[in-house]
């Protein structure tokens, strides 16, 4: 099995669109995949269809059902804030041991190819001394790191990217996922990415294709390695 996880320069980027569109463009292919956000903040049952889990659930043609959604996203909490503030809040503790060893459980499976959601972005905590980057250097698996194109966008990048490899973070490629409020065309963000990383695969993905049937935007990322 190929496996990737799925991070992010920050929350609200287009990370759930980017591992949902990957999902659907491996399947095209004929691939199996296994996909799996294992903590989740922001969670409400009534609402979620419009939640990652939800969305995930639904392109990976799966109903959203309480046992389907547990299967993919085994901690969820109500407050969409960091999951180590989420967690205090409900009075419960992440641990960081369980959510590597459930997303080892993920990449042992019989699918082609496994994809693991973070949460927020890379230095996001996950309890009082755990970071999502924590969680990936302890899975060793290659990163999508997904970033927008909204202000500021530049700057947050660039600093993903060096604290990742500053970790020695294995990073796949970038995907610049095109933000509602975008005071610069995608192309010309992306650009001024690839100008500054240019040793980096650096894809566009524009907002009018989240949904799109086209293929070959983000497969070849994962089949490469396939």
């Amino acid at each position: 099995m190929t496996s990737y996880f799925v991070t992010a320069s920050g929350t609200g980027v287009g990370k759930t669109h980017v591992t949902a569109r990957l999902t659907r463009e491996l399947m095209a292919r004929g691939k199996t995949v296994k996909v799996v956000k294992p903590l989740i903040t922001g969670f409400t049952w009534h609402g979620l269809k419009h939640t990652d889990t939800g969305i995930l659930l639904h392109h990976l043609g799966l109903d959203p059902t309480p046992e389907n959604v547990k299967a993919i996203s085994p901690w969820r909490f109500d407050e969409p804030v960091s999951p180590d503030m989420a967690a205090r809040h409900e009075g419960r503790d992440i641990d960081f041991d369980e959510v590597i060893a459930f997303s080892r459980d993920a990449m042992d499976g019989p699918e082609d190819v496994a994809l693991i959601e973070g949460v927020g972005g890379v230095m996001v905590p996950m309890d009082d001394t755990h970071t999502v980057a924590d969680w990936i250097a302890a899975l060793d698996i290659p990163t999508i790191v997904v970033v927008g194109t909204y202000l500021g966008t530049l700057s947050h990048t660039l600093t993903t990217i060096e604290a990742m490899r500053g970790r020695g973070l294995a990073i796949e490629a970038v995907v610049v996922s095109e933000s509602e409020d975008s005071p610069v065309p995608l192309e010309e963000t992306a650009e001024t990415i690839e100008r500054f990383l240019p040793d980096m695969d650096v894809r566009r993905l524009e907002r009018a294709k989240y949904d799109s049937s086209q293929p070959d935007i983000l497969a070849d990322i994962a089949l490469a390695a396939g």
